[in-house]
């Protein structure tokens, strides 16, 4: 017995420890990334930080028209009756929140674009390099997002202010919603009307990695109220997805298709 354990000792090799936390980058990326992955609550605070404050910055930068009106209008209204100035600071309030919002339309791309934030397809550990590039393209966007896209949402603006972001768009195409994250990640084509509520993520986790992968939508095809597209998903010209229908990640439908439920499949006419 003490043989045969010896001889399967020998046979299967002993195989070298890797640290799962190491970086496979060289040089001082890979030095960062590793510290990244080991120190993950120090460091995701160390580089959250910054995010917020380069937040409070883009929003401090954005508000500069409206503070600039409502405190012209504080000092012409002095002399007017205490209804009139109530009414005049209000407008210069109401103002002065769509002055930020407009702002913001192009200030969050300017600052996508100083941070070279647009996304390409990738495969990795959260807390990685690559990952850092994701959270500031989605940080900036969920700013607007939340604030004022809504106001805006459907219009020539929203359209441009997703084109601005690295969206490729078609011309014709209606877009209704605000949920959709990964926007340098999305192309759609000409004519594609997307519903009220629709969610759009060019992302998804799978086995403790993430994922950042294309979505595309092509001529004339139909996303209809409340559905759900996730990474990686292609949707072929005249195709329509039916309202609270989910389309998995890596899900291809083909053109003129209509597709259906939770996981969306096939509907037959």
């Amino acid at each position: 017995m003490s043989d045969k354990k010896t001889n399967l000792e020998v046979a299967t090799p002993k195989r070298d420890y890797v640290d799962p936390t190491a970086s496979t980058r060289g040089g001082v990326s890979g030095v960062l990334e590793t510290t990244l992955r080991r120190f993950k609550n120090l460091m995701h605070l160390i580089l959250i930080t910054p995010l917020y404050l380069l937040s409070c910055a883009m929003i401090g930068l954005a508000a500069i028209p409206g503070v600039a009106l409502f405190e012209y209008l504080q000092v012409a209204s002095q002399a007017q009756t205490p209804v009139l100035r109530y009414f005049i600071l209000g407008f210069g309030l109401a103002a002065g929140f769509y002055a930020y919002g407009f702002s913001m339309v192009f200030i969050v791309p300017l600052v996508n674009f100083c941070a070279r934030a647009n996304l390409k397809p990738w495969r990795g550990p959260y807390y990685s390099l690559e990952a850092i590039r994701w959270y500031i393209h989605n940080a900036a966007l969920y700013l607007i997002r939340y604030t004022f896209l809504e106001f805006i949402t459907p219009s020539p603006f929203n359209i441009l202010f997703y084109k601005m972001m690295g969206m490729k768009i078609g011309a014709g195409t209606a877009i209704n919603t605000t949920n959709i994250s990964d926007p340098s990640m999305i192309e759609m084509g000409e004519k594609v009307t997307i519903g009220g509520s629709v969610t759009i993520v060019a992302h998804y986790g799978q086995g403790g990695y993430l994922v950042l992968a294309p979505v595309k939508i092509g001529d004339k095809a139909t996303i209809g109220l409340k559905a759900t597209i996730m990474g990686g998903v292609t949707i072929g010209a005249g195709a329509k997805v039916m309202p609270n229908s989910v389309v998995m990640p890596k899900t291809e439908i083909p053109p003129g298709e209509t597709w259906g439920g939770v996981p969306a499949k096939p509907i037959l006419s």
